[in-house]
């Protein structure tokens, strides 16, 4: 910024916001180039004659319905700044009705672990309020418009996701569910300033501002303290939070039922619909080392549903023995903005030891309330029910989450190779190990330098993955080969996470065009039928559901897409790559523990192919 516009605009300060009206809408992409890279992406799950026939259809359809439902796309492009956003919302998230809480939402281990708090009993509420308190710190950074607003090179990021961090929830609806946002910048006007804290099958509120100023770590330990004390020495509650792990039909159904059974229920709902976020206050005591964060991976994203508000957008929980974990509703938000916000409380946790260097002065505040829904037999039966059903299906998760210290992004680097990349085409390779066949693979890539962007699918099983992969097992070919193949495999990954993040992918476009002839109330065209499109993982049908969580000490993970599939979820260090790999149980053919294991065994192979190569 010149001089003379810092003078114009009062400071030198960019606010969070400015620059979200000038942000380029989501373009779409020509329609001959997407079906191109389509057909590319199919190739290697069909034979000859199964790929000639998908060509056919192709241009059948490029050349016929496809045609005008591109023109149709791109007039309502015309008249939206993000011609997805409403659709993506919809279809993505708010439509399904299987339990969103296990089979959606994301979560990952706090990293304190590694430095200021190594696992210890006794600690879980001073560590709590000072990690509440960080928190607290950022929603009041976000609200002044101060959180610095992000770039990838040159280009702003969009920055709308950081909105739904504070004062968001997903609301259950009979066919379709909605988010409540109710976060307001000061600019904007009154933000509701309350938290909740969940314990022990209860539900409590208290505010985290008094008389103006926000309350402070020996405040914040009065107000858990209280609250842990009586739960401790009365009776459980009744463990209202596990109907958020319904599946969402039901769950929006027995909402209405405890609102019909006394209204005052409803202002207790909207209570937490309206809070900051939810503290849980979780008696497990996870193992937990630097290298395996298995337990606390597997209790943060399916421990005790009576402490979790599933539908809430940020879940922060924290277990007896000092450990801490996220868990957030996957529908407002993506794992960067949350890992930002993490991120930086961690930072400043860090810079001050995990320590509170402040005042020990607590101020006479109000002590929490808890909110005591009515409820009656039924509803009594209700939570039993679903607490049944939840353990039943989280039991048959498999997850595992071990760092591979070896090496990371410092030494992947120095051989001139993109980090993510590596993990990707090592991942290629562990499958096709594993199973004996290319696995059809979801990658994020992130699209925020458009308006209220969010998500591109990038397919990393591209030909000459798959190509490079026999070269490895082939024991003919040689190493110049196999590392010939494989820059050519770096290079056109490298090539779709770009275009994709350039709003060049064609996920995105396709499903617009599905969507486009469902609102017209056309027939399903011939492409989305066609096995090709779901063996290759179209239609939500990937084997492989990955994304790079970044490049900090924050690993997160959600559970696999399908059945017979996995999750694999990774950070990428300086000294380290931390993986979070699931699978189901009652899935014979998958084993998240093996394909991890020999993930990490593809990264030595790797590696020594280019330390090879060298000599």
């Amino acid at each position: 910024i010149s001089i003379m516009e810092k003078q114009v605009l009062g400071s030198s300060e960019e606010r969070t916001f400015q620059y979200q009206d000038s942000l380029p809408s989501l373009p779409v992409p020509p329609l001959d180039e997407s079906l191109t890279k389509y057909l590319d992406a199919v190739k290697p799950f069909l034979n000859q004659e199964e790929y000639q026939r998908t060509a056919d259809i192709v241009k059948k359809f490029e050349n016929g319905i496809g045609k005008e439902l591109h023109q149709k796309l791109l007039e309502r492009a015309k008249t939206r700044r993000n011609w997805l956003e409403d659709w993506w919302l919809n279809v993505a998230y708010l439509d399904l009705r299987v339990s969103t809480q296990i089979h959606c939402n994301m979560g990952g281990p706090g990293p304190f672990i590694e430095h200021c708090w190594p696992p210890k009993e006794g600690t879980q509420i001073e560590r709590a309020c000072i990690n509440i308190w960080h928190i607290l710190k950022y929603w009041d950074l976000l609200r002044a418009e101060k959180v610095a607003i992000e770039r990838s090179g040159d280009a702003v990021l969009d920055m709308n996701q950081f909105r739904m961090l504070f004062c968001t929830c997903k609301i259950p609806g009979v066919s379709r569910d909605s988010i409540g946002s109710y976060f307001k910048t000061e600019s904007e006007g009154e933000c509701p300033s309350h938290l909740i804290v969940l314990c022990r099958g209860r539900v409590f509120a208290f505010d985290a501002m008094h008389e103006g100023n926000m309350v402070t770590p020996p405040e914040i330990f009065r107000q858990l303290t209280y609250i842990q004390k009586r739960c401790h020495s009365e009776p459980d509650g009744p463990g209202l939070a596990a109907l958020t792990s319904n599946e969402r039909t039901k769950w929006a159904e027995l909402r209405e039922y405890l609102i019909e059974l006394d209204p005052k229920n409803l202002t207790l709902l909207e209570k937490i619909q309206r809070s900051l976020f939810v503290v849980c206050l979780d008696d497990a005591s996870p193992y937990a080392t630097p290298e395996d964060y298995t337990e606390i991976t597997r209790l943060g994203l399916t421990g005790d549903p009576t402490v979790r508000w599933g539908d809430k957008s940020y879940n922060s929980i924290f277990f007896s023995n000092g450990t801490c974990s996220a868990f957030c509703d996957h529908s407002p938000f993506d794992a960067m903005a949350l890992i930002t916000m993490l991120s930086f409380a961690e930072k400043k946790i860090i810079e001050n030891e995990g320590k509170w260097k402040g005042s020990d002065k607590v101020r006479d505040i109000p002590w929490p309330e808890e909110l005591v829904f009515t409820v009656d037999q039924k509803i009594i039966n209700e939570i039993g029910r679903t607490k049944e059903l939840y353990y039943e299906k989280v039991s048959d998760l498999q997850l595992v989450n071990y760092a591979f210290t070896s090496f990371g992004k410092a030494l992947i680097r120095k051989k001139k190779l993109h980090p993510d990349t590596f993990v990707q085409l090592a991942l290629q390779l562990a499958y096709y190990k594993c199973h004996g066949r290319p696995g059809c693979c979801y990658e994020t890539a992130m699209t925020r330098r458009f308006y209220h962007g969010r998500t591109e699918t990038i397919r990393p099983c591209t030909v000459e993955a798959v190509e490079w992969c026999k070269s490895m097992l082939d024991p003919s070919d040689s190493t110049y080969e196999r590392l010939q193949l494989m820059h050519k495999a770096f290079a056109k990954h490298n090539k779709m996470r770009k275009e994709c993040e350039n709003g060049k992918g064609f996920d995105r476009h396709l499903l617009g065009l599905l969507l486009i002839a469902q609102e017209q109330g056309l027939p399903v065209p011939e492409l989305y039928t066609d096995n090709a499109f779901t063996v290759s993982g179209g239609g939500g049908n990937f084997v492989l559901s990955t994304s790079l969580t970044g490049y900090t000490r924050f690993s997160g993970s959600a559970l696999p897409m399908v059945q017979h599939g996995y999750g694999f979820f990774y950070s990428i260090r300086d000294d380290r790559i931390v993986v979070n790999c699931s699978s189901w149980k009652s899935c014979p053919e998958t084993d998240a523990e093996v394909l991890c294991r020999t993930v990490f065994q593809c990264f030595q192979d790797m590696l020594q192919l280019t330390i090879a190569a060298q000599l």
